[in-house]
């Protein structure tokens, strides 16, 4: 590292620029890190808000439905959640029905498993890259610390080589250093929202897919019992 900078100097660009090679992975690192956070957040919101639309639609055109065979060909060609769940259902139901005689209560006990896996691997599906969302916003802070520290560290050996301990000199490289550290913020605080956010956001439709699980249950059950003595 140069030791002599002027203040004129001291931008973002220029701080990156006079960064020894370690520097400048770190900074390169969190930026990349960044990016990938802003992608996955714009992602997976992007997603939900989809979700969330169809699942809406599907549930209005659930109960509007006649019967629920008639449902069962548009939704086993749907792409969402809600559908999936409910063609998993009815087809533990047809399966059952079509069986000379079956067990009541263990129709409705696989029923119940049936949509609980349906609904499990959906929420597994959508909550992929969320630990990548906290990985970043725990890790990146202390990646930034480790840059200004070796940074820091540079600054040290640079005074000590030049013997000069003038603002002029030490304020470039302390700068460059905690230029490190604030990457790494602008790295960890969005991930951190933005993991918390779509948390949430996930955290609902999972509530609501198991709103709908229970009402499709109920009503599957309510037809098992209007079913003759089988």
């Amino acid at each position: 590292m140069d030791p002599i900078i002027t203040a004129t100097e001291i931008s973002p660009w220029a701080l990156f620029l006079q960064a020894d090679i370690i520097v400048k992975a770190v900074m390169f690192g969190l930026l990349a890190a960044s990016v990938w956070s802003w992608a996955i957040i714009f992602n997976r919101s992007r997603v939900l808000a989809r979700i969330n639309g169809e699942a809406q639609k599907f549930e209005d055109w659930f109960w509007k439905a006649e019967s629920l065979d008639s449902l069962y060909e548009p939704a086993s060609k749907a792409n969402h959640p809600a559908a999936r769940l409910f063609v998993a259902g009815m087809n533990e139901w047809r399966r059952t029905l079509s069986l000379p005689r079956f067990d009541r209560e263990g129709l409705r006990t696989r029923l119940a498993s049936v949509t609980g896996v349906s609904i499990a691997r959906e929420i597994d599906n959508l909550g992929d890259r969320l630990n990548i969302l906290a990985t970043i916003g725990a890790v990146a802070p202390f990646v930034g610390l480790f840059g200004t520290v070796w940074g820091i560290m540079r600054s040290f050996t640079a005074i000590a080589a030049s013997q000069n301990t003038t603002l002029a000199v030490v304020a470039p490289g302390i700068a460059e250093a905690l230029f490190a550290t604030a990457i790494g913020l602008f790295a960890a605080i969005p991930a951190v929202i933005g993991y918390n956010r779509l948390l949430h956001g996930v955290g609902r439709l999972e509530a609501r897919l198991s709103a709908f699980a229970e009402e499709f249950q109920g009503l599957l059950g309510r037809q098992l019992d209007s079913l003759d003595g089988r």
